[in-house]
């Protein structure tokens, strides 16, 4: 049944790629320097918005990383500390 599941998974993904149309790159898109949307949100100053929303997921992503590694470290070091302590009792 897993096998199943991740064949359909993989036909799906197959049929994304297809389904994308592919526009051809030409010579003004190089010279093209402005992001129009970008310049919207600063004209609005929602890209403060944006940028504090990008900063707390970074924020939150890198405390949850320290945490998880933190829990690790203290696991590790009982589990050196049981593995000691059976060893004196062997």
């Amino acid at each position: 049944m897993k096998k199943i599941v991740i064949l359909f998974v993989f036909v799906c993904m197959g049929f994304c790629g297809i389904a994308q149309e592919k526009t051809p790159i030409e010579a003004k898109d190089y010279q093209n320097g402005s992001v129009e949307m970008a310049d919207q949100f600063r004209a609005e100053g929602k890209i403060y918005v944006v940028v504090a929303v990008a900063l707390v997921i970074l924020s939150v992503l890198a405390g949850y990383a320290f945490r998880a590694e933190r829990k690790v470290s203290t696991l590790e070091k009982r589990l050196d500390s049981l593995k000691g302590k059976a060893s004196v009792n062997t």
